[in-house]
């Protein structure tokens, strides 16, 4: 049998290559930063080959460590899954999920109690940090996403198709000088998800305004506080119906009778590989079955 580096070596390989520095990654592991970079220098010295690009406030992987990371990662997972079914006594699936907080928040959370009692098994690691399809294979086994195209080499389902509204606060259509007009708002700030860039020309686009300017754009990453801030009245949100639906919020009010197809969807992906692996087959066949309307 050909010998193998320790496994210690590939956990903190591992662990940093997904956390982007020594530190957290020693933290998550209960070491100390140098006992935990010996690790990673003990499995470099093991293939003769360094893994990683030291720079001052992080490492990141290079070519080599892209290339073992994607072969090992997933068996160390596995690996991990099997030891932890095992010593609690029933079989566990786990599967890492990333997902906006809003479609977490709207449409997933709701429905998780019908997925425990379905599948008492399949546990879920939820992660809400951005980029979450460049992460797929690598720290999550799969991923849902709102993007106009998802990656070709993905494995994608698509799951819902929407329209973007003018979300704004109720006392804007109540309130002495009531917003009716698209073109008013030349003196209102338009409120944008930097994951969805181009809501607000498309909607301007199909009320034939390509040359409306808003007063002004903000940018966020966070639906919920988008829908806040609308709420608030410090601007207009453009986002989707679904958003404004499932919100159930009387603050607000969708401004215009405008219908506007969405350049972007929701979209379930994976490596196309690990719809063979159970927890992201079972989870996948439940999103689709329940939130999926063909």
């Amino acid at each position: 049998m050909r010998r193998l580096p320790p496994l210690t070596a590939i956990e903190a390989f591992v662990q940093v290559a997904r956390t982007g520095s020594v530190k957290a990654a020693a933290q998550e592991l209960a070491l100390s930063a140098p006992a935990l970079s010996r690790r990673v220098q003990a499995l470099e010295r093991f293939i003769d080959k360094p893994l990683f690009e030291r720079r001052h406030q992080a490492v990141v992987l290079n070519e080599d460590g892209e290339r073992l990371l994607q072969q090992i990662a997933p068996v160390l997972d596995r690996l991990t899954d099997a030891v932890e079914s095992l010593t609690s006594g029933t079989e566990v699936l786990r599967l890492r999920l990333g997902v906006l907080p809003l479609f977490a928040a709207q449409r997933i959370f709701p429905h998780l109690a019908e997925l425990r009692a379905r599948h008492p098994q399949l546990h879920l690691d939820i992660d809400t940090a951005g980029h979450n399809m460049a992460r797929v294979g690598d720290g999550l086994d799969a991923a849902i996403t709102i993007t106009r195209d998802p990656d070709p080499s993905l494995y994608a389902k698509r799951l819902d198709r929407n329209q973007v509204y003018a979300i704004g606060a109720r006392s804007m259509i109540e309130g002495p000088d009531p917003v009716t007009d698209p073109q008013q708002l030349a003196k209102l700030t338009a409120l944008i998800h930097r994951d969805m860039p181009d809501t607000f020309s498309a909607w301007r686009h199909a009320a034939g305004l390509d040359e409306l300017e808003p007063l002004a754009i903000d940018h966020f990453d966070s639906g919920a506080l988008m829908l806040e801030a609308a709420a608030q009245g410090l601007g207009v949100a453009f986002m989707h119906a679904s958003h404004f639906d499932e919100a159930h919020d009387p603050r607000l009010a969708k401004l215009f009778d405008i219908e506007v197809a969405s350049p972007y969807s929701y979209w379930f992906v994976c490596r196309p590989r690990a719809m063979q692996q159970k927890p992201v087959r079972l989870f996948h066949d439940w999103l689709v079955e329940t939130l999926v309307e063909e």
